[in-house]
């Protein structure tokens, strides 16, 4: 945005990504459907292939459509620029293999989302790249771990099943020293709630389809950058990826972005009294949220992000499996089912001891992950109170 334009990010979210004057007065952009694009003269026609991002050459190298949502998402993430694919794990997957090649060794925190471990213990090491997994709370001291042939290190701050806090500066500073990209997994703060380029990231990565878009229905994953150079690099790894993402749901991401400050404001506000309450409960040995003033993140969080969302963990008291089940299977509000940052309120258990490597989890009891949706906290809350007992019915 230009100089003049709004500061205040309840009036960039209304605003960016929009050309009313190009369209006729229409509010919201609309969707341009297309596949073959024709050029005027065969200059233009070769001119094609080397634009930047942005310029209209094929349907699957963007329309308006997206090239307005991925101007709204950048600024809000304060990049140079954004490319966006057909899903968050796409996101991941492009961003990484842009930096990568045969005999190269990467860094990911052990908290990492599992569809990002999963692409590193198979099609990565399929090809030669070694993954090391590091301790998220690790810090500065990762400069311990980066040798000559490091590429990128991965973040994700919080980690999306246990909240760990990253150290993103520190890892930033350490890594740019040996001149390695650090990478972010940024979808817990959506663009809004953390600054990642004010952080020392190079590439911010996000699955849209989580509170960029904030309805469940839609498949959407974004890849922002501080450099000009980093973006071309990108662009050139989704180019030969072939992915795409179509003109509808980019429209819909334009549409569910407009009220994402005051979703975000509502799933903040919830998911600390749920979590507030959770401390109470007898059922819970201890609540992961780092918001909360005992959490072991929270002076991170507070420094680093303006806001929390609502999405975060609990560890439960052990208990059998027809009890857990018990609790589940009949809860009124909380659906069962993987995703987050809808509208509507989410309940998933985990079991993280089968995928960490570089740290242990030897928590006693099962961990039980809570989206908090746009409901009334106190009819979550009874839901939740009616689960805890049934725990002693089953």
């Amino acid at each position: 945005m230009s100089p003049k334009s709004p500061k205040h990010t309840e009036t960039r979210l209304v605003h960016a990504g929009r050309r009313s004057s190009q369209y006729h007065g229409v509010v919201n952009p609309p969707v341009f459907h297309a596949s073959t694009i024709l050029f005027d003269s065969l200059a233009e026609l070769e001119k094609a292939g080397a634009s930047k991002p942005g310029k209209v050459t094929y349907g699957r190298h963007g329309t308006p459509t997206r090239f307005l949502l991925e101007e709204a998402v950048a600024d809000l993430e304060g990049g140079y620029g954004t490319l966006c694919v057909s899903s968050g794990a796409a996101a991941i997957t492009n961003a990484i293999l842009a930096y990568v090649k045969p005999g190269d060794h990467i860094l990911v925190t052990d908290s990492t989302y599992f569809p990002t471990r999963n692409l590193c213990n198979t099609f990565l090491k399929k090809f030669g790249i070694e993954t090391e997994y590091y301790d998220p709370t690790i810090g500065g001291d990762i400069a311990g771990l980066i040798r000559d042939n490091t590429a990128l290190v991965w973040c994700e701050s919080p980690g999306s099943l246990t909240f760990e806090m990253q150290d993103i500066p520190a890892i930033s500073n350490a890594a740019h020293a040996r001149g390695v990209k650090v990478l972010l997994d940024n979808t817990w703060a959506s663009p809004i709630l953390c600054r990642p380029f004010e952080l020392g990231v190079d590439v911010s990565v996000q699955a849209g389809t989580k509170y960029i878009v904030g309805h469940s229905d839609v498949m959407l994953g974004s890849i922002t950058t501080k450099t000009e150079e980093d973006l071309l690099t990108v662009k050139k790894q989704i180019l030969i990826a072939g992915d795409a993402v179509g003109p509808d749901d980019c429209y819909l991401a334009q549409r569910g972005m407009r009220t994402l400050a005051v979703r975000l404001k509502q799933h903040h506000e919830s998911g600390l009294k749920v979590a507030n309450w959770l401390l109470t409960r007898p059922e819970v040995k201890r609540v992961l949220h780092p918001a909360l003033p005992d959490d072991p993140g929270h002076a991170i969080w507070k420094r680093d992000f303006s806001g929390a969302s609502g999405l975060f963990s609990f560890v439960m008291e052990p208990v059998e499996k027809p009890q857990l089940a018990n609790m589940l299977d009949n809860m009124e509000l909380f659906g069962m089912g993987f995703s987050w940052g809808g509208f509507e309120s989410l309940i998933l258990p985990s079991d993280p001891t089968k995928i960490r490597t570089a740290t242990k989890w030897d928590e006693n009891g099962i961990l039980i992950r809570l989206h908090i949706g746009l409901e009334d906290p106190d009819d979550l809350i009874a839901d939740l109170d009616a689960g805890f007992e049934r725990l002693k019915t089953a």
